[in-house]
């Protein structure tokens, strides 16, 4: 591998301050150095002429559900217990082939708004249907940007007060075993890694108190980080309090599921105190804001999450909730969204990279890998055509990068030194492609669905 050398170019490291005029030096998958003025002559180094553009960090997405790329555009006007009551049987239909499809345009489309690092959270495991976990992984490494894949689980069904139908849950000790496997098998600790796994029991509403406790036990005894849904929506708060007598971040801290090894995704509905508990434990959430707008869900309390020393990073979320939403456009969802409710001061641009960056980063425990660009890092790098025919009236490149609703050209895409994107396509694998598997995705999930006699593959259209 070549050491790369960007000049001349506007540098938003995330971790200092910005620099107008400067250069980048890359040696091997790490940064070598961030300085101001020309490159150094390093020989044989790769020249990347960054006039006109803006250097920050790879985006990271710190909540997804890849698969759902084949269910995008269903239940568009439902609330989310109404939306996953209408998709879990058209889900359950689904096997790798279709998760395959589904997660290459997933990661694809991520790739092409700037991403460099995404965690998954897959929870239905169909019997019989494949190996849905490993097909995602290799979509993964198709695409070329790092994956943190959660192993999910749902053991809570319909006919023990849970939310989902029977039909899609599993059993306790069948989810224990199959989670150890996925991380004995997968999981990398490496400095360098571009795979770790996670263990992700869904949601307090699809999982008995059981599983959540020992999966919690599991994934500490292999020192891997834990993830799930918590606090999205009003019914699942009212469901915490009729079901365990507790509000959902009282419930999650009885079960021992707070600390800086836990990252949970939304945390929309939040009191004063339980934003204390987070920045005193280091708990750490994704905010997904087209998520939770699509979905009616409310508006995190993000601002005041920064204020009080919490870490927040960004999530698109599943496609299915988010339909074709980028990383890049979160930035901008987030800051308009916190402005709308508490004023222009609520959240700066910068704030809003920061979240996308280096808030992601610690949410998945790689502060010290990813999330700003440092000397020792590595070298996952964006680079944003910001100087460039209509952008070029914005003067702050980083507010043409977060305020703008079309993100500006990505002229280049770092994953520890690699080209993943350049002039706005992906290198790694043909783009029109994996943009057509996607949607073949979509019509082998619904005719299965069909096949299976799930007949909400065709009523939750509108």
């Amino acid at each position: 591998m070549s050491a790369i050398l960007i000049e001349n170019v506007y540098i938003a490291p995330v971790s200092g301050p910005e620099i107008p005029s400067g250069h980048i030096h890359v040696e091997g998958d790490r940064i070598a150095a961030v300085g101001q003025g020309p490159a150094p002559d390093v020989p044989g180094a790769v020249r990347v002429d960054g006039t006109g553009c803006l250097a920050t960090p790879g985006l990271v997405n710190t909540h997804h559900h890849l698969y759902q790329w084949a269910s995008q555009g269903l239940a568009q006007d439902a609330t989310l217990f109404e939306w996953l009551v209408a998709l879990y049987e058209v889900w359950a239909a689904m096997d790798a082939e279709v998760v395959r499809g589904a997660a290459g345009a997933g990661l694809g489309y991520l790739a092409l708004s700037g991403c460099t690092t995404s965690s998954d959270h897959h929870y239905i495991f169909p019997s019989g249907r494949g190996d849905l976990f490993a097909a995602e992984i290799e979509a993964a490494r198709e695409v070329g940007i790092r994956f943190h894949p959660a192993r999910g689980s749902m053991d809570r069904g319909a006919s023990q007060g849970g939310l989902p139908p029977d039909v899609v849950v599993e059993r306790l000790d069948e989810i224990l075993e199959a989670t150890a496997q996925a991380v004995d098998a997968y999981h990398d600790p490496s400095f360098s890694s571009k795979l770790r796994v996670a263990v992700a029991p869904c949601s307090p509403f699809s999982v008995s108190a059981d599983l959540m406790t020992e999966a919690a036990a599991l994934a500490r005894s292999k020192g891997v980080r834990l993830h799930t849904h918590l606090a999205e929506t009003v019914d699942e708060e009212e469901h915490c309090l009729a079901q365990f007598g507790l509000r959902p971040v009282d419930y999650m801290e009885k079960l021992g599921w707070l600390g800086p090894d836990v990252w949970f995704a939304h945390a929309v509905h939040l009191s004063d105190a339980d934003i204390d508990v987070f920045a005193q434990t280091g708990t750490g959430s994704a905010h997904c804001p087209s998520s939770n707008g699509r979905l009616g869900a409310g508006i995190a309390r993000v601002s005041e999450m920064l204020r009080r020393g919490a870490t927040v990073g960004l999530g698109v979320d599943g496609s299915a909730s988010a339909e074709l939403t980028s990383l890049s456009g979160e930035m901008r969802q987030a800051l308009l969204f916190q402005r709308a409710r508490y004023g222009p001061t609520a959240l700066t641009a910068r704030q809003a990279l920061r979240m996308a960056t280096l808030g992601g980063a610690r949410n998945l425990g790689r502060q010290d890998e990813l999330g700003s660009l440092e000397p020792g890092k590595l070298a996952d790098i964006a680079l944003w055509r910001t100087g460039e025919a209509f952008a070029s009236a914005v003067a702050d490149p980083v507010c043409a990068l977060v305020f703008g609703t079309r993100q500006p050209p990505l002229a280049r895409l770092l994953v520890g030194g690699e080209t993943v994107v350049e002039d706005d396509e992906l290198r790694t694998i043909a783009q029109d492609e994996l943009g057509r598997a996607g949607g073949e995705a979509h019509r082998r999930l619904v005719r299965l669905a069909e096949e299976q006699g799930f007949t909400a593959a065709k009523e939750v259209g509108h």
